[in-house]
Parts: structure tokens; C-alpha cells; sequence
């Protein structure tokens, strides 16, 4: 006979299957709804404009509150305490940036992609090529955290632990199913709906994230009397280490005694993670994209408000969530399912449960965050496949391959078929990367578009002097060397544990690291701005004519609707 753990075990896996089918179909009813309505480039690229502040805020929300945030950050917080919460402020503070110089000029000045802009005055083909370039990297080192997060929710929810199975998979070959059917939804979703029917898919998950991070946060809270104080120093204790759980130097800045240049390096880390998370946001291809969804520039200020307005809120309950499961569930509990903490926010709603109503109501909880996360890889993943694909079919294949010639029925067949092969990409990448914490992927990713992105957008806007080199040196020259100084640091290769395990991508043994630094932002983010500037000095290229016609469109918006090809 089975016994009630295992009835409840079995009744909770049940749930599961009942909510993700009931949330996949109704995902999928919006795809096929939004897929109606998709016909021109403008339908497929920005939705056709038709979206309000509130529902481009609710989708911007649901970009940034991914599933790297909730699981990742949550995991983070729970494993080092204070400075987990460190991302949460980072990527609030980073909306300033993009709200008081991005915003408003982007979505004026440009049609359906970043390279709109960066190409307006200068010559379209090579710095069409960049822009899909970074917009490509950028969004594949943020899909692949997405991903990440979905194989190790997958093993969460089906119960599989190492050397155990379910249905015939091991914990192994659940994570990669999982990994695969993200992949293939996320495909659906983007070939047939394009950005209308991303758009409503993301605005859906905003609510659902809210809605199942609120009630997690108040049953949290609820098991303290509401005293957050309580649940703080519960944590610290269940830590291991005390009240410094609760103070700076767990994972970031910390001092090493006796090693001087160790802790001035660990310092400068932190520096580094916080510049790439401030400034990435207003660089982001994914996030760029949903200014345009827009039909003017105070609406795009007014969705700007609206997502600044969910996510502070939601990066406030992280916080709860964080400390949360480090009392409730416990290092050791949440290291043993995913030694890089992704699962502590589904862990901490089973705890949750259990406290509440035994085993039933823990798998219930278990199962009904678990599939707010997996609502929020699916939406995310979209909303970067198709900034992916509207940048590959609009600017590389329309501007430079077809020289603007293309008609609109091409560049969306292009798009969809970008869109596949993207999926597919990101598909294999995830299961390769499956050991690497999700928030650290998604730094990544803000660090590259920090340090070649941003510059190059900011110097076309406000710089009469800035032309093609500039803008081609500083793409390449942030890029490359975002991407070269990970390469090259402990990230990869040569940092263990004090038992000689590999913490890096490579295994123990392996080390080709010379940079030191885990985030290269505080280098590669100035070196993409002084490649751009030192590219612009070195030609002659110069139109003042356009800059100025540049000008008057990022302020009154005049043309954009126009594409620009010359």
C-alpha cells in the first residue's frame, strides 16, 4: 500500500501536469488568437503598435522578472544572504538609465530593432551587421539562463532526485526534456504569433509571477507574525555563519586575510557586477524591442513607470523569498536538489505548504509556483527569440543581404525561420550549460550589452560627431571584450572549492584564466566606449545634415514610423 507521503507525492505530481496543461494550452490559444492578426512586418516585429502603457508595462515586467530572477535571485539570497539581494538592487536602479535616456529617443527615432537607430546616420549594411551580432549573443547568453532554470524546475517538479527516476527519466534526462520543451514552445510561440501574441503571453505571466510571488511572500511572513526582523535572524542562523549571513562578504567583496591584492580583487568583482547590472538594462535588445510596441514616446515613458512600479515590488518579496528559504528549507536541502540554488523559491513553497496544511498543500504549493516559474521561462524566452529574429530577418537579411528591397511577407517568412533556428541553438547550448547558476548568465548578458550596446546607442543620439567606425569599433570592441575577459577568467576555468572541485565551466585541472575578474564590465565597459570614440576620431566620416534630422525625430518622434534604408 502507498503510504501518505507517497499519495500526496503522487496526488502533488498530478496537480502539476493539470496546471502546466491548463497554462501551455492557454498560451498556446493566445498564439493561435494573436496568430490571425500577424500579416505585415509591423504586425510581427512591434505587434503594430496598438499596445497601452500599462499592458507594454505589464510585458516589460514579465521580460525583467524572469525566471533567472525569481530562481536564480531567490537561490542566491538564500545561499548568501545579503549579497544575493545585491542583483535585486541592481537591476531596479538599472530602469533610471533606461528611463531617463533611452526610452522616450528610442522609440522615436527608430521602426522595429536597436539597429534603427545606430544605423540611421551612418552606413546601414555594416552596422546592421554588428547590431544582429550583439543582439544575437546578448540574447543567446540570456535564453541559455532561462533555460538552465527550466531542465532543474522540471527535475523539481516530477520529484526526480539524483539516482532516482520517473516514468523511465533520470533527474539528468528530465532537466533536458525540460530544456527541450521550453525550446519548442518558445518557437511556437514566436513563429506564430509573433510580437502581438508574445506580447499578451507575457502579460498573462506578469500577473501569474505577481500574484504567486505575493502569496508565497504573505504565507512567508504569515509563519512569523509578519516580523520580518524574525525571519532575518531565523535565517542567519539556519546559515551557518551567523549574523554575517546578514551583512556584506558572503559571496562578493570579501576581505582574505593575509591577501591584500585577493581581497582588492574581490572588491573590484563587485564593482564590476555592479556597473554591468545598472547599465546592461538600457542595452538590452529584448528590452529595447517593447518601446517600439508602442504607438508614441509619453506612452513609452508611461510603460516604463508601470514596469518599474511591478518589478521593484516583485524584487522587494525576493528579498522574503530569499531569507525565507534559507530558514524554512535550509542550505543543505537546497544544495542537494541544485548546488546552485535555483530551486529554493519552489523548495520554500512545499515548506510553505507543508507548514499549512501537511503534505498535500506543500505539493499544491509546490506545484502551483513551480508553474508561475516555468509561465516565466516561457514568456521571457519568447520575448528574446523574437528580438533575435526581428533583428536577423529586419536588419541582416532586408537591410544588408536584400539591400531594403525585401517585401514584408519575406522579411516575416526570414523572421520565422530566425526565430527556429535560434530555438534550436539555445535548445543545445542550455544542455550543455546546465551546471551554471542563472543569475551569473544573466549578468553576463547585461555585461555585453553594457559594454556594446549602450555606448554605441547613447553616442548616435547625443554625439554630432559619431559615425560608422565609432559605432562598428565600439560594437566589436565591447563585445569581444565582454565576451574574451569571461573567457579568460575563473568563471571558465581554474577556480575550486577548498576540496579541489571545479567551480568553474572547465573541470579541476583545467586553467587558462588570466583575468581575475568573475564580471568584466568595469573593464570591458569602458574599453567599448573608448573603442567607439577612438574609431569615430580616426575617420573622417562625418554628417551633420542627418544628425540633426536625428535630432528632430528622437524628439518628436516625425519619420519613424518610415523605414530607413539608404
Amino acid at each position: 500500500m502507498m503510504t501518505f507521503a507517497q499519495e500526496a507525492s503522487s496526488s502533488g505530481r498530478l496537480i502539476t501536469v493539470i496546471l502546466f496543461t491548463v497554462m501551455i494550452a492557454a498560451t498556446i490559444g493566445i498564439t493561435v488568437w494573436a496568430s490571425r492578426y500577424t500579416r505585415t512586418a509591423a504586425d510581427f516585429h512591434s505587434g503594430g503598435r496598438e499596445f497601452t502603457g500599462m499592458q507594454n508595462g505589464f510585458a516589460i515586467g514579465s521580460d525583467y522578472m524572469s525566471a533567472a530572477s525569481f530562481l536564480g535571485i531567490a537561490g542566491i539570497i538564500s545561499l548568501s544572504g545579503y549579497d544575493g539581494f545585491l542583483y535585486s538592487i541592481g537591476f531596479l536602479v538599472a530602469w533610471l538609465v533606461a528611463l531617463l535616456l533611452v526610452a522616450e529617443l528610442l522609440r522615436n527615432s527608430g521602426r522595429f530593432t536597436m539597429a534603427d537607430v545606430l544605423s540611421y546616420r551612418m552606413r546601414q549594411r555594416p552596422v546592421r551587421t554588428a547590431a544582429s551580432v550583439s543582439t544575437l549573443t546578448v540574447s543567446i547568453f540570456y535564453l541559455l539562463a532561462q533555460m538552465v532554470g527550466a531542465g532543474a524546475l522540471i527535475a523539481l517538479l516530477l520529484g526526480i532526485k539524483p539516482g532516482e527516476t520517473y516514468l523511465g527519466m533520470s533527474a539528468d534526462t528530465a532537466k533536458i526534456m525540460g530544456i527541450i520543451i521550453v525550446g519548442i514552445l518558445m518557437i511556437v510561440y514566436v513563429t506564430f504569433g509573433g510580437m502581438k501574441g508574445t506580447t499578451w503571453v507575457q502579460i498573462v505571466k506578469a500577473v501569474m509571477l505577481m500574484g504567486g510571488a505575493a502569496l508565497l511572500t504573505v504565507l512567508v511572513l504569515a509563519i512569523y507574525g509578519f516580523d520580518l526582523a524574525k525571519l532575518m535572524n531565523d535565517a542567519a542562523d539556519a546559515s551557518g555563519v551567523g549574523a554575517a549571513f546578514l551583512e556584506p562578504g558572503q559571496r562578493y567583496g570579501v576581505d582574505v586575510a593575509g591577501d591584500a591584492w585577493q581581497t582588492m580583487i574581490n572588491k573590484l568583482d563587485l564593482i564590476s557586477l555592479g556597473l554591468a547590472l545598472v547599465l546592461g538594462t538600457a542595452g538590452l535588445p529584448h528590452i529595447l524591442i517593447r518601446f517600439y510596441t508602442v504607438p508614441d514616446a509619453k506612452t513609452a515613458r508611461k510603460s516604463v513607470n508601470w514596469g518599474i512600479g511591478l518589478i521593484g515590488t516583485f524584487y522587494l518579496m525576493t528579498l522574503v523569498l530569499g531569507f525565507g528559504a534559507a530558514a524554512l528549507v535550509g542550505k543543505e536541502a537546497i544544495t542537494a536538489q541544485n548546488a546552485a540554488g535555483n530551486t529554493a523559491a519552489p523548495q520554500l513553497a512545499e515548506e510553505v505548504g507543508i507548514h499549512f496544511g501537511g503534505e498535500f498543500l506543500g505539493a499544491v504549493m509546490l506545484a502551483l509556483i513551480a508553474a508561475v516559474a516555468f509561465a516565466a521561462i516561457l514568456s521571457t524566452v519568447a520575448g528574446l527569440t523574437i528580438a533575435s529574429s526581428s533583428s536577423l530577418a529586419h536588419d541582416l537579411y532586408n537591410s544588408v543581404i536584400k539591400r531594403g528591397r525585401a517585401t514584408e511577407q519575406q522579411e516575416v517568412r526570414v523572421a520565422r525561420l530566425a526565430a527556429f533556428g535560434v530555438g534550436v541553438a539555445a535548445i543545445i547550448l542550455a544542455i550543455f550549460a546546465q551546471n551554471l547558476n542563472v543569475a551569473f548568465l544573466v549578468a553576463l548578458a547585461f555585461a555585453i550589452a553594457a559594454s556594446a550596446n549602450l555606448p554605441t546607442i547613447l553616442l548616435s543620439l547625443f554625439w554630432k560627431r559619431f559615425n560608422t567606425t565609432g559605432a562598428l569599433w565600439g560594437i566589436y570592441g565591447g563585445l569581444l571584450s565582454a565576451v574574451g575577459l569571461v573567457f579568460f577568467s575563473p568563471v571558465v576555468s581554474g577556480k575550486v572549492d577548498a576540496e579541489g572541485n571545479s567551480l568553474s565551466l572547465f573541470p579541476a585541472g583545467v586553467d587558462f584564466a588570466w583575468f581575475p575578474l568573475s564580471n568584466p564590465g568595469l573593464v570591458s565597459i569602458p574599453l567599448g566606449l573608448l573603442c567607439a570614440v577612438v574609431g569615430t576620431l580616426l575617420s573622417k566620416e562625418t554628417d551633420e545634415d542627418r544628425f540633426a534630422e536625428l535630432q528632430v525625430r528622437a524628439l518628436t518622434g516625425a519619420g519613424a514610423e518610415k523605414a530607413v534604408v539608404h
